[in-house]
């Protein structure tokens, strides 16, 4: 028999954040396994994106960086009461850090509705360190994005709705060993802290190989991802320049949402490689999945992640990645199905890239292992399987 699982997210489709897909594409594959899901999330992104089997109650926040995490966590806990005297919840599924309870909230819930999972998607800490590094590294604009600036003035006042979460829920699920381990490191939870790995899938079916023959006459690399300052962007456009210097007939195009657009095409400018540099602010999914399929390698230097989806879109369209050897990134991808390089190392990065464009048939055969890892070990129906366990053991 199927549970009532109650899932609170700050971000659900049309806000298509890494939390958002996650949260959206679970749902589906938890009403296929015969559970009932509710999203409870904030309202004002535009209307929801309906699924059969899953019902999306939306609530109200204010409109401020960092803060807006107490804002929707009081609403979306005052929303669930109300949901479960109306219709019985038997599970209620966080995913932190964008909602921020205290530990009487947590309480709260546990005792007047039903126990609690709570995915730990990162640490606000964890994001602080990548944006240090990007400063560091003199990537643009660190201190003029102002959820950036927020996450580096409070990340360690809003550290403590993290250890809450830690220190009451049922069971905590890390998306990595990595972020698993970050919050041991951080939070020092006691012996018996219940908390599992379940690494998110990604959607195969939209990301998939194209079975067509690849453009040999240019090597395009592809990067994706929000535009900005921890996403190491300005790292990739100077190792771009070597790469571009040794093998001309390269491309790189760039997609994400963000503030730094303009100032990474002035950099592209300044390097002498504008020319054959592209970064678009966004496309539909189904381009986007194009532009993964067609490319010949997918670049990811991000400074931090708690798990990073990028990776595996593009294993799952059969194209190869290059990316850090850093946090939970080489628990993805390794030299079979890409390379790694160092974090922040320019010459490394570069080295990494011209390797794998220099061998063609590597590139396939280090493709067509990634698909078949994702295939094997990320996609929604395990991860749906994985937590309908858990969910399974807390309600009985």
């Amino acid at each position: 028999m199927g549970l009532h699982i109650a899932m609170l997210s700050a971000e659900y489709p049309p806000r298509w954040g890494g939390m958002g897909s996650t949260v959206y594409h679970l749902s589906a594959a938890l009403v296929e396994l015969g559970h009932r899901i509710t999203v409870i999330t904030r309202d004002g992104g535009g209307k929801a994106i309906a699924q059969e089997g899953v019902n999306i109650r939306e609530v109200k926040w204010i409109y401020a960086p960092m803060a807006f995490t107490r804002s929707y966590g009081k609403h979306a806990l005052a929303d669930l009461k109300k949901l479960h005297s109306e219709d019985s919840v038997d599970v209620v599924h966080l995913h932190c850090p964008m909602i921020s309870w205290t530990e009487s909230q947590f309480k709260d819930c546990k005792e007047n509705v039903a126990p609690i999972v709570s995915s730990l998607h990162g640490s606000w800490l964890g994001e602080k360190d990548g944006l240090r590094i990007a400063a560091k590294q003199k990537e643009a604009a660190v201190w003029a994005n102002p959820n950036d600036l927020a996450i580096l003035l409070s990340a360690g006042h809003y550290a403590k709705f993290e250890r809450a979460a830690v220190d009451g829920s049922d069971i905590c699920v890390a998306n990595s060993y990595a972020t698993k381990d970050d919050f041991l490191a951080r939070y020092s939870p006691p012996a018996d802290w219940n908390c599992q790995v379940i690494h998110w899938g990604v959607d195969t079916e939209m990301f998939h190989p194209s079975g067509e023959p690849k453009d040999t006459e240019i090597n395009q690399i592809l990067a994706v991802g929000r535009l900005a300052a921890r996403k190491g962007y300005g790292s990739l456009l100077k190792a771009f320049a070597v790469v571009n210097e040794k093998i001309p007939n390269s491309e790189l195009l760039i997609v994400g949402r963000g503030h730094l657009k303009n100032r990474l095409e002035k950099q592209a400018i300044k390097l002498g490689i504008s020319s054959c540099v592209s970064i678009d602010s966004g496309m539909p999914f189904d381009k986007l999945a194009e532009k993964f399929r067609n490319a010949d390698l997918v670049v990811y230097p991000s400074y931090y992640e708690g798990q990073g989806l990028i990776p595996l879109e593009a294993m799952a369209s059969g194209t190869p990645v290059a990316t850090v050897d850093h946090g939970p990134l080489p628990e993805m991808v390794d030299d079979s199905v890409g390379g790694l390089f160092t974090m922040a190392n320019i010459d490394s990065m570069s080295s990494v890239i011209l390797s794998l464009l220099s061998d063609k048939n590597g590139l396939e055969v280090r493709g067509n292992a990634g698909r078949q890892r994702v295939l094997e070990n990320y996609t929604y129906g395990k991860n749906a399987e994985r937590f309908s366990q858990i969910y399974s053991n807390l309600a009985n």
